[in-house]
């Protein structure tokens, strides 16, 4: 009854995500619309590498059990190449879309918020996983786990998201 359940919290919440993605992307403009799912889809890919990527290189003290090769190096890591990267690649998105993006403090809380939810998304997945004793949801890319730790962060940004700009 508990796996039953699990599934059916995960079905729910992974069409939640792709319905929120889908109402994120279709804003109120294409170009607003675009943006705005690409600043979430970005700041979760930049959350998940910068972690990771930190997480190796500097160590550190370990972040919680549930997932025991995160570290808060590398959750400090995630925040900081959000913010740089999801900048650096919506400069040039924007750019060559005359699109005026504003990086004030307003957008950085936002980042950070998004890369939170992402990291926290991280973690309850993988806490599911454990309870299910799911080591990899896939083989479809090698030594990453399987496509949901991919997409783990995302599935609750996007609904993080759409509910903030409601």
């Amino acid at each position: 009854a508990k796996k039953k359940f699990i599934k059916i919290v995960g079905i729910f919440f992974i069409f939640f995500s792709f319905f929120s993605a889908y109402q994120i992307r279709s804003g109120s403009s294409y170009d607003h619309g675009l943006i705005d799912f690409l600043i979430v889809l970005f700041t979760c890919i930049f959350t998940d590498m910068g972690g990771y990527i930190f997480g190796n290189i500097f160590k550190g003290p370990k972040l919680t059990k549930i997932s025991p090769n995160k570290t808060f190096t590398g959750a400090i890591g995630a925040f900081v190449s959000s913010i740089v990267f999801t900048f650096l690649i919506l400069s040039y998105v924007s750019y060559f879309n005359k699109f005026n993006l504003v990086f004030d403090l307003k957008f950085i809380s936002y980042i950070l918020f998004i890369s939170l939810v992402s990291q926290i998304g991280d973690l309850i997945i993988s806490y599911f996983k454990r309870l299910s004793k799911i080591k990899d949801t896939g083989k479809l890319i090698p030594g990453h786990g399987g496509i949901l730790d991919r997409i783990d962060g995302m599935i609750f940004a996007f609904p993080a998201a759409y509910l903030l700009n409601l």
